[in-house]
């Protein structure tokens, strides 16, 4: 009798230790620590989404997350265009830094005023440690679907940066793009392209329910040209158009495809019982596009008979009351929708001012996974704290900007700390000072009423500049008044085809 007993509590013991060790990863952390999944668009506008005063998109899925989680006010993007922005995701330090100042491989014109910097390479280099690198370190399973862009050979590819599982979207297309996959697939005709990319991952988190996993969703909506399915083009041609706002219905389609994917992420995690333990992050790359910087039409072909007498043939959005477009410092171009879901941590529906960059998700990330520290020099910081309401991050914070191309605007650089913006353009050495507190349009231009703030912030912005090493546009020999608005084709461009970098895929135009 006391044998059997002993070997049921022997059983009883061993079976609880071999319960415990499968809770436990790699370092002897618990695996039931948050699962990760940051959804990224890409142009999407700060002012394109209902949940931040848009009344003729609709975003219902969008809308349901920001009532879940927290929805923030100034939230930026690191970069007004999106491979540098998608470096400071990445690494968790500015571009600048990097030394990755424009989409990949650049904007050109050889005529203009300036000679702009190239970027250091074309490519995020292979010894900087990726977000995907950390976790996947923790033990999690990593998973990037969509567009990278930064860099479009196989060895830059996801896959080889931290990303147990890629499929990558070079560009090209939103229904035509099987074969622009990497590696390719093989959706029947017709599927749109941000439903091919949910379902690779939905597949992922199907595959990874039993593990503590990171997926980066990275759409190609609504980047131009623009493309929808004909039936939501339809729904929106015959909705009434909202004053101050294009209201144009390839875009809306746009955006709904993106709601649309974000609705059926939340519905996999909440019928495998995920929801709960899992932290949902919205965001875009950079402001949203007006015009195209080469005025052409910014519809595809397929969808331009929709708009073929119209001037919404030329126009995507209006990121009003913020000032300009992507491309550009103002806010327009750099202030982004931010809304993050961790339930049990951050109080459904809350909102939150705090300034946020996109160099800060490394970090929170990072502490969410309660992961180690790294070596690599981050420049952003978790915002964890602010998540649980345990502070606001400094009033004082400063965040930095270093565009040195021509796109949108003239090459300038930007300081942000607290409410106060001071934009230094390199062309004409001009200073512009904002109080965004008070003038979120950047209407009122104080440099002459605030000297001293000026001072201040432009010995920040120098000191910064320096400190990062930051490349900086020159004088440029071979200027001619008469031609300095022509572009031309990257002089980088072929050197990378015989160089370190290969350019054989359709490279999205920025």
């Amino acid at each position: 009798m006391q044998k059997r007993i002993f070997r049921t509590v022997t059983l009883i013991l061993l079976s609880s230790l071999i319960l415990s060790s499968c809770k436990k990863k790699k370092g002897g952390k618990d695996n039931t620590r948050p699962n990760i999944v940051f959804i990224l668009a890409d142009d999407l506008g700060w002012s394109d989404l209902p949940s931040y005063g848009n009344t003729f998109n609709e975003a219902t899925n969008i809308n349901k997350l920001a009532m879940e989680g927290m929805q923030f006010y100034n939230a930026y993007a690191a970069n007004p265009v999106c491979s540098p922005s998608r470096a400071s995701i990445q690494t968790g330090q500015y571009p600048a830094r990097i030394g990755i100042n424009d989409f990949i491989p650049g904007h050109w014109r050889p005529y203009e005023l300036l000679t702009v910097p190239i970027n250091r390479t074309q490519f995020l280099p292979l010894d900087y440690k990726t977000i995907g690198e950390a976790l996947q370190d923790e033990g999690y399973r990593t998973g990037y679907f969509g567009k990278w862009h930064l860099g479009f050979t196989e060895k830059h590819h996801p896959r080889n940066q931290g990303y147990d599982e890629s499929v990558v979207y070079n560009g090209g297309g939103f229904f035509d793009y099987n074969e622009k996959m990497n590696p390719a697939t093989n959706y029947p005709e017709g599927t749109v392209l941000s439903e091919a990319l949910t379902n690779l991952s939905l597949n992922f988190i199907e595959k990874n329910k039993n593990n503590p996993f990171f997926l980066f969703l990275s759409h190609y909506d609504v980047h131009v040209q623009l493309e929808a399915q004909d039936s939501l083009i339809k729904k929106y041609l015959n909705k009434p158009k909202t004053n101050e706002y294009p209201s144009n219905a390839v875009y809306a389609a746009m955006v709904e495809n993106v709601d649309t994917s974000v609705g059926k992420i939340m519905d996999k995690l909440e019928s495998l019982d995920l929801s709960k333990n899992t932290v949902v992050v919205f965001f875009s790359d950079n402001g949203g596009l007006v015009k195209r910087y080469d005025e052409i039409p910014l519809i595809a072909q397929r969808n331009l008979h929709y708009y073929q007498n119209d001037t919404l043939r030329y126009v995507a959005t209006s990121n009003k009351p913020l000032k300009k477009e992507k491309g550009t410092v103002y806010e327009g171009g750099i202030r982004e929708p931010l809304i993050i879901k961790w339930p049990d941590k951050i109080e459904p529906g809350s909102t939150s001012k705090a300034l946020v960059s996109g160099i800060d998700f490394f970090p929170t990330f990072l502490e969410i996974a309660e992961a180690k520290s790294t070596n690599q020099i981050i420049d952003g910081k978790s915002i964890v704290p602010v998540l649980m309401k345990k502070n606001n991050i400094s009033e004082e914070r400063v965040l930095y900007w270093h565009y040195p191309v021509y796109h949108h605007d003239a090459p300038a650089g930007t300081i942000r700390k607290g409410n106060w913006k001071l934009i230094h353009s390199f062309q004409d050495d001009s200073i512009e000072l904002y109080d965004l507190e008070n003038d979120i349009g950047e209407s009122n231009n104080l440099v002459d009423q605030e000297s001293e703030t000026v001072k201040e912030l432009y010995t920040l912005l120098k000191n910064w500049r320096t400190d990062i090493n930051a490349a900086l546009p020159m004088k440029n020999e071979s200027f001619d008044v008469s031609r300095r608005k022509e572009w031309s084709r990257h002089p980088s461009f072929d050197d990378m085809l015989t160089g370190r970098q290969s350019f054989k895929d359709i490279i999205p135009k920025n």
